[in-house]
């Protein structure tokens, strides 16, 4: 699958089968995210592969949404650098780990696998119940499996409401 059809077929699933991932398409998954560039390179982040069911029910009660806990696995996305700024002064994290996430809903889709991103939850909780370094944070909840919904038509504006040439118009 080209990186285009991967993109226009990517939705927010919402609905999981229970079905285990294969342990080989969920590395090849996993090798996008290693693969994303980062801010002089530095890789902050670490992915938690939740698999436990009562694991994955506590995050789910945490994000408020029972799929997150429907999907056999939760990625939970934890950056170990949330203080480095950019020099632009925005908060690095922000910036790569939303990459290494974008790089794995785009693989996963490739391996006929669904993601939604999860980004409000409970942070301190879920924090504690993962044994997460206070120093760090958790960026994303990412539920990940084989789809049990169907894709909805997307919603996006015309391309001349979001492109300006040279200036801001």
């Amino acid at each position: 699958m080209d990186v285009h059809t991967a993109i226009r077929e990517r939705y927010s699933v919402r609905s999981y089968k229970p079905d285990p991932i294969p342990k080989d398409k969920l590395m090849r998954v996993m090798e996008a995210a290693r693969l994303a560039p980062s801010a002089t390179n530095r890789q902050p982040w670490k992915f938690i592969l939740v698999e436990k069911q009562k694991l994955r029910d506590q995050l789910a009660e945490m994000a408020r949404n029972p799929f997150v806990s429907e999907a056999p696995i939760c990625i939970v996305a934890v950056c170990t650098e949330k203080d480095w700024m950019l020099s632009s002064g925005i908060h690095a994290y922000a910036v790569d780990v939303a990459i290494a996430i974008d790089h794995i809903t785009l693989a996963a889709v490739a391996e006929g696998l669904g993601t939604c991103w999860i980004g409000d939850f409970d942070q301190e909780p879920a924090m504690e119940l993962l044994n997460i370094p206070e120093e760090h944070i958790i960026v994303e909840l990412l539920p990940i499996g084989f789809p049990a919904d169907e894709p909805k038509a997307k919603k996006r504006k015309p391309m001349e409401e979001i492109i300006c040439w040279d200036t801001y118009s």
